[in-house]
């Protein structure tokens, strides 16, 4: 990587006070872009419920993550294009985050039951997100310098959980107390606060005018042999966590939990994981590497898989188990994130930072997607037994090509490698 202006490239050492304000930034800039999606995923769907929208019709609001899912396909326009001559990302930040909040308050004029509109405006808030997300995420794995990667993706973690309180939890405390109107006009006022870090972002993005750089794409990526390498390991290390979590919450009702349970353990959960395990995660890397971290995590991911499958099959009986297996693999979740995209950062290159990150996420996200998809149909025809021994089976195996696959990355660029 070349040097930055933040001088938190791999090429130089920050100081103090220039390393804290780019974790401040990351932290800003991760937020602002979390508390609209948990908007639309966690608060939205309880309160078209409410209303009684149909099942079907709140089903159909899956398709706002289709954009989270093919980003990839312009992550090189961002990477290409300076929407300001002076503020790369940071244009793409306040451009994408200042229409998202319109996307926010359009939702007043078309009111709470018109869930096509709904979905439309959220699909449109979706792709804004999205894009945001590549000039974001390009950012951070350009200036965060090596033995900081973990951290930063650690602040992403805290970010997003602090998001689902935010844009989730809150979303609906507002709804329940004043309304649609005022519940949408006070997270869009929330909204702009963390366009203060956009503010606070400093490049060295060449100006228009000096000597070109190579161009983005995703044929330049794909010609490199070690980033051929981690996106094998992009689609293979999660393939299993799709199959149990899209049946994770009918599993436990079919279990006898009772809603408010699942409820309780789902938010008390996801708050704290998403703290406790992206700090510990980032601790792991730090201390022990991405290969062992990911290898221990995968295990320690294929154990609760095999609880799973031991209770389903009669094996292991009580909901105390369940409690343990489901709260300690969102734990897990939260930690394997921070490594893989920690491992993501290591193969990004200064010249296309927010491409080469957002292909190697697109692709570990869309295995975790075609397992939540075909997990229902696995359920009904099988039986959750098979569904859940399959996903043990699957989550081991994939542990065990990733370490595989790592070794031969590592030998593939010697001089150059974190793992």
């Amino acid at each position: 990587m070349s040097s930055t202006a933040e001088n938190t490239s791999a090429d130089s050492t920050p100081t103090p006070l220039q390393r804290y304000r780019l974790f401040a930034v990351l932290g800003g800039l991760y937020l602002a872009q979390a508390i609209p999606s948990y908007l639309f995923v966690a608060a939205l769907p309880p309160i078209l419920r409410e209303l009684g929208i149909s099942r079907t019709a709140i089903g159909a609001m899956s398709i706002l993550l289709l954009p989270l899912v093919i980003k990839f396909l312009w992550a090189p326009w961002v990477d290409r294009i300076r929407p300001f001559a002076r503020a790369h990302r940071a244009g793409w930040v306040f451009i994408t985050q200042g229409l998202t909040i319109l996307a926010i308050l359009a939702l007043i004029a078309v009111g709470p039951t018109q869930i096509n509109a709904i979905i439309a405006i959220g699909f449109v808030a979706s792709l804004l997100i999205s894009t945001q997300d590549i000039a974001t995420d390009g950012y951070a794995a350009k200036y965060l310098p090596e033995s900081d990667r973990a951290i930063g993706n650690a602040i992403q973690g805290g970010a997003v959980a602090f998001g689902v309180v935010i844009g989730g939890t809150l979303g609906l405390v507002l709804y329940h107390h004043v309304g649609w109107t005022g519940m949408l006009v006070s997270i869009a006022s929330i909204s702009l606060l963390p366009l203060i870090a956009a503010a606070m972002m400093r490049e060295d993005d060449p100006l228009p005018g000096t000597a070109p750089a190579p161009r983005p794409s995703i044929r330049a990526f794909l010609k490199r042999p070690e980033a051929r390498q981690i996106l094998w390991i992009a689609l293979t290390y999660r393939a299993s966590e799709g199959l149990v979590k899209a049946m994770e919450g009918a599993y436990l009702v079919d279990a006898g939990i009772p809603l408010d349970q699942i409820g309780y353990l789902s938010g008390l959960s996801a708050t704290t994981a998403g703290l406790a395990g992206s700090a510990i995660a980032a601790w792991m890397v730090k201390r022990h590497g991405l290969s062992m971290t990911l290898a221990l995590l995968g295990g320690l991911r294929t154990l609760c898989f095999a609880l799973f499958t031991a209770h389903a099959l009669g094996a292991v009986v009580g909901a105390w188990p369940l409690f343990g297996a489901a709260g300690f693999q969102t734990l897990i979740r939260y930690m394997e994130i921070v490594a893989l995209y920690s491992l993501f950062m290591a193969v990004t290159t200064s010249e296309q930072p927010g491409t080469d990150f957002t292909i190697l996420a697109c692709a570990q996200l869309l295995v975790y997607l075609v397992g939540s998809m075909l997990a229902g149909k696995l359920a009904d025809m099988l039986g959750y037994g098979f569904l859940f021994a399959l996903a043990t089976a699957i989550s081991g195996i994939a542990v065990m090509a990733t370490v595989r696959m790592l070794a031969r990355a590592k030998a593939v660029r010697p001089a150059k490698t974190p793992f």
